[in-house]
């Protein structure tokens, strides 16, 4: 569904993504992982059209989208979250959720119908009326997938949207990630919470420093020593292994 190969872009001779690729398959559920700085959420923007690759291509649906512009691959079919959240504040849960159905419905009406289902299946339906400003973080987070999902996508792009949640929020969450894949959407999502990771992930792929150092199931990559040594620092990670030795 999603192939990417060799995809770089620098910024001030700062590699923040350098001669990544990856090939998604329709239906899954898989994750991008990696420390803060790693290039994730860049190579989210290069896959997406919010940014211009310096070299490399992606492929979507077998088409050659490299470079077209954001709403033009929003159109076809891939939709992406944000990381930082920012609702339309002064407007009810309802009218945010309508934005990402107009992109298919030009009626109002038909977009207002359309939004009330989504939020219905995020868990929102009791909030519809509400401002968007009145939301907790997990109402926000919940309003973000809904915009996303509003857009009919037939992949997502899920850049960290069970941050900032507490455990039974994630655990909530999780289901609903779940149901979305379920119902024929393909996800990619940047996660740091390892429990949503190893729970809804079949398949990850892990950043740092711009390059992919590792990829296979969650179990494989949490095993890894370079994605270890990533995470916790190469004196950490050798006293584990250490560790693991003399036990």
């Amino acid at each position: 569904m999603l192939e990417v190969h060799n995809l770089s872009i620098s910024f001030g001779g700062l590699k923040a993504v350098e001669d990544v690729s990856l090939h998604l398959q329709q239906g899954a559920i898989a994750s991008l992982i990696g420390p803060n700085g790693a290039g994730k959420s860049t190579l989210f923007a290069l896959a997406s059209g919010f940014l211009k690759p310096e070299r490399g291509t992606v492929r979507f649906l077998g088409e050659d989208i490299t470079g077209l512009p954001p709403h033009v691959i929003c159109r076809r079919g891939m939709v992406r979250t944000f990381q930082i959240v920012q609702p339309f504040a002064a407007q009810t849960v309802h009218e945010n959720v309508a934005v990402g159905a107009h992109l298919h419905h030009r009626s109002r009406r038909k977009a207002l119908a359309r939004a009330e289902a989504v939020a219905r299946r995020v868990g929102l339906a009791d909030q519809l009326n509400k401002l968007a400003s009145s939301l907790t973080i997990s109402g926000r987070k919940r309003l973000e997938l809904a915009r996303a999902l509003a857009a009919e996508p037939r992949l997502l792009l899920l850049d960290e949207v069970l941050a900032g949640l507490n455990p039974q929020e994630i655990g909530e969450m999780i289901p609903v990630i779940r149901s979305i894949r379920d119902s024929g959407i393909t996800v990619l999502m940047i996660e740091h919470v390892m429990q949503a990771v190893m729970s809804l992930s079949e398949y990850t792929w892990v950043l740092n420093h711009g390059s992919l150092i590792a990829e296979g199931t969650p179990a494989e990559v949490s095993n890894n020593a370079q994605v270890i040594e990533a995470y916790l620092g190469r004196g950490t990670a050798e006293r584990l292994r250490r560790n693991s030795v003399h036990a």
